[in-house]
């Protein structure tokens, strides 16, 4: 018989949580990646039901909070409202989250958050048993940054979704972090290699100096492993790329040219770091950034 012995055996510590907000900062999203599955459903049915939670979604093992900013003090019930997000607030550059929750989810609410990567600091109340418990988390104010890419790989060798992958990755840290990837289904044009599939990958940078040491050092990863003269990077940062879903559409239904994209592109806000032919792919990558569920069927429309 193997004997345990358990650190804290009532806390399971969220991996991270971050907070991207909107231009206005009166919108974020609030995302937690788990250690446990079980615990983060049930916080998402619970937290679902407060009142400046907009919309909710899975990716993984992250949960996705759209909010909007303010407080609105809840009022907890034990079984049906157990727990919530009862404020998210911004100053300068930081994100105040205060959570609340009865029994089980107050350690939730508590504990298990105060102890996740890309917490700067922390207030909690005594939780567990059958106590009503409250924390307040804050963290780094953070800018969503898009990058669409396509046209790394040939017909003899290669894979896009993968070299995205493993660049972003290695990229992964405080300053810049790596929420997502999807591979985005496109019109199948002639000059594809096989699956006519580009990719965008999302970060949550801290600031400019973080958003363009990334996008540097990812331009300069594609020109050292790229296998194809016509790569296309393209950068968005947006909290919600809307201002693409157009010109998607049209790339996931027709054939379009070259020029057609460079011209969108600058019209839109949307800076071109490789200019190969792979513009056209990565630019119509962009608004997929997480959902990649629905970035892989064609005839899937953006929300």
């Amino acid at each position: 018989m193997k004997e345990i012995e358990l650190d804290e055996p009532y806390s399971i510590p969220y991996r991270a949580i971050y907070a991207i907000c909107d231009e206005t900062d009166e919108c974020a999203e609030i995302i937690e990646h788990s250690n446990c599955y079980g615990g983060a459903a049930w916080a998402r049915h619970h937290y679902s039901h407060s009142p400046i939670v907009r919309q909710v979604r899975t990716l993984g093992n992250m949960t996705r909070y759209l909010v909007k900013t303010g407080n609105i003090p809840l009022e907890l019930k034990p079984s049906s409202a157990a727990a919530g997000i009862e404020a998210v607030e911004v100053k300068d550059n930081e994100v105040a989250i205060t959570y609340a929750g009865l029994g089980g989810g107050g350690v939730g609410a508590t504990r298990c958050r105060a102890q996740a990567a890309g917490v700067v600091r922390s207030e909690t109340t005594p939780s567990g048993g059958g106590r009503a418990a409250k924390g307040t988390i804050v963290v780094p104010k953070r800018k969503r940054v898009l990058i669409g890419i396509d046209d790394t790989d040939t017909k003899e060798t290669g894979a896009t979704w993968c070299l995205t992958h493993n660049i972003a990755k290695e990229l992964d840290c405080a300053e810049s972090v790596y929420l997502s990837h999807s591979l985005v289904q496109l019109f199948p044009v002639s000059a594809k290699t096989q699956n006519c599939v580009s990719t965008v990958l999302e970060f949550g940078c801290v600031d400019e100096r973080a958003q363009n040491a990334l996008l540097e050092n990812i331009r300069s990863a594609l020109e050292k492993y790229s296998v194809s003269k016509d790569t296309g990077m393209v950068v968005l940062d947006s909290f919600n790329a809307s201002s693409i879903k157009e010109y998607s559409r049209l790339c996931r239904s027709a054939e379009l040219t070259y020029e057609f994209a460079m011209e969108y592109a600058e019209n839109h806000g949307v800076d071109v770091w490789m200019d190969g032919k792979g513009v056209i792919g990565a630019l119509a990558a962009l608004p997929w950034f997480a959902r990649p569920d629905d970035s892989v069927i064609m005839d899937a429309e953006l929300p």
